[in-house]
């Protein structure tokens, strides 16, 4: 039998937890994703199939806050971000999707963030 990779596994992982979580228009999905340098959140309506609002380290409203912060501190600022835009569509509560990662680290970051600037989960 080969070995699962460590993304086959957080797949998995993502998968199982996706099977009872789903963001509505009353409730959306706060969803992340970690690469390796990048973090990515986006604010979703699964019954409809859109994203209400999304934030990155790739963003040009970011992109010269983030120069010489830690990858910490970058998806703490991308937290705040992607709950100033999620309020400003309207959206103040959530449900946290952390993708199959562990609640440690950068998601975490992002999730405290995201609550302190004012989205509920």
């Amino acid at each position: 039998m080969a070995k699962r990779t460590r993304e086959e596994m957080r797949k998995r992982r993502h998968e199982r937890v996706r099977k009872r979580l789903a963001g509505t228009a009353e409730c959306p999905r706060l969803n992340v994703y970690r690469s390796l340098n990048q973090i990515y959140a986006q604010v979703i309506d699964d019954a409809k199939g859109h994203t209400l609002a999304s934030a990155s380290t790739l963003d040009h409203e970011l992109k010269e806050k983030l120069k010489g912060l830690k990858k910490t501190e970058q998806a703490r600022l991308v937290g705040e971000m992607v709950a100033e835009r999620a309020k400003e569509q309207g959206v103040r509560q959530v449900v946290f999707d952390r993708g199959g990662y562990k609640y440690h680290g950068r998601v975490k970051a992002l999730a405290e963030a995201a609550r302190e600037s004012g989205l509920k989960f």
